[in-house]
């Protein structure tokens, strides 16, 4: 018995990682500038029409590649324990902004963006918003666990947590290593973490926090 043939839906849906595969190889290769809608459908073997179906512009196309790649590898883990899990993903982000095709895609798309309102729109709304979310979904996860205070909106820590590692890493010069990592985390924890009984000491006094 034959195995049926994939139904059109999952070929293209197939085409379309296909697709986000080879912007990101090409774009590792060429740069954001160097990037064409042209050359993309040449090393994909397909026609311009196959991509301009999906993606009206080299933008949108080159952010859902980006949002593609986070969304597969540098999604949280949720093994239960807020503190390890977005340092786990904090120290694989930072790995990933550090190096190709990630880091200097996002770099030259963030420098485009600067002269240009409608790339900031997509810039949000097809990836900076992915990652707030699932930041989001995270933290608010905890708290539903009795790990995080339940009386706060997590709305805006959960921006500072997404956007301070990309701040740090595309506006300065300073590193991003376990050190920055392990601070950040511990000032969120520090706010709006539920604190663990306090213990007394055999003196009668309360133990240092």
């Amino acid at each position: 018995m034959t195995a049926s043939p994939p139904s059109p839906r999952r070929r293209g849906e197939e085409r379309t990682r296909e697709l986000l595969d080879v912007t990101l190889s090409l774009a590792a290769e060429v740069g954001y500038r160097g990037l064409t809608i042209e050359a993309i459908a040449r090393r994909a073997g397909v026609g311009k029409h196959t991509i301009y179906r999906r993606w009206s512009s080299i933008s949108e196309l080159l952010l859902d590649a980006l949002n593609h790649v986070w969304s597969s590898d540098l999604d949280y883990n949720t093994t239960g324990v807020i503190r390890e899990d977005l340092r786990e993903q904090f120290v694989r982000s930072s790995s990933a902004l550090s190096s190709p095709p990630l880091g200097p895609i996002y770099r030259a798309v963030i420098t485009e963006a600067q002269s240009d309102a409608v790339l900031r729109e997509t810039i949000h709304a097809r990836f900076l918003a992915t990652v707030e979310q699932r930041t989001l979904d995270r933290i608010r996860l905890a708290q539903t666990q009795g790990q995080l205070r339940g009386d706060v909106d997590l709305q805006y820590p959960a921006e500072i947590l997404a956007g301070t590692l990309y701040y740090r890493w595309l506006m300065t010069m300073r590193p991003i290593d376990e050190d920055i990592i392990d601070a950040l985390i511990g000032m969120f924890i520090d706010a709006y973490g539920v604190c663990a009984p306090s213990t007394k000491t055999g003196s009668g006094h309360r133990a240092q926090t």
